[in-house]
């Protein structure tokens, strides 16, 4: 078995990146998804989130009338009040937990497999003590990066949702994007404590053979696990 974390920074490209190693046997979990199935309503993530921001008096509605977390308000108040860390201190750890769970029932299952979880904050958590050792927790860590001008296209490109923006939204687009990023350690810290570095602004066969070369690598040492006496 081997535990693998993935991150890079907004618009790195590591959700293409961890589909690929999907496509090829490995048990992807993304930290983000898990993050929204713990915010649903009912769930004692939901309601931690609701008590704690609802002592705020400039704190907007969190809930939506159907009663699902209204996520979009959520991001931009806790970003433009400089409160993330709180959500983070409610979110990770729950986060985390279900993580280890689905991890160790699929190594019951599957004891050579190779899990792999996607999260942009592994560090981040680490250092900000909303989830302390996190990086520690992985057997290997890879690390997804870009240059900044195309992470931040990427970002305009999935919040415009593919229609047409005005120059303003590109311009608040943007600029939300440069202040998200810079909430973000920065890759140069990243890097050498990461055991593969991939570049994802390459074609995308190219960035397939490089995603299989890690693999192999991956494979080895699964297997090495399982039995040392493999050369």
């Amino acid at each position: 078995m081997l535990r693998v974390g993935l991150t890079g920074g907004l618009g790195s490209g590591k959700s293409t990146v961890a589909a690929m190693f999907a496509r090829h046997g490995v048990h992807v979990l993304e930290a983000d998804q898990i993050g929204r199935e713990l915010m649903q309503p009912g769930r004692p993530v939901y309601q931690a989130i609701l008590d704690h921001f609802r002592h705020y008096p400039d704190a907007p509605p969190m809930a939506l009338p159907n009663g699902q977390l209204d996520r979009p308000a959520l991001a931009r108040y806790v970003f433009a009040t400089n409160r993330l860390d709180e959500l983070n201190r409610i979110v990770h750890p729950a986060v985390i937990a279900e993580q280890q769970r689905r991890m160790q029932t699929i190594f019951r299952q599957e004891p050579a497999a190779i899990v792999m979880v996607e999260s942009a904050l592994i560090f981040e958590a680490d250092r900000g003590g909303t989830a302390p050792g996190q990086g520690r927790s992985f057997d290997k860590l890879i690390l997804v990066t870009a240059p900044e001008d195309v992470r931040i296209a990427r970002y305009v490109a999935r919040v415009g949702g593919g229609r047409t923006l005005s120059s303003e939204e590109k311009l608040a687009f943007k600029e939300d994007a440069r202040r998200r990023i810079r909430m973000q350690i920065p890759d140069a810290e990243k890097a050498p404590l990461c055991d593969f570095v991939l570049e994802n602004s390459r074609q995308p066969e190219e960035m397939e053979a490089t995603v299989l070369h890690i693999l192999l690598a991956l494979k080895k040492l699964s297997a090495e696990r399982l039995d040392p006496n493999i050369p």
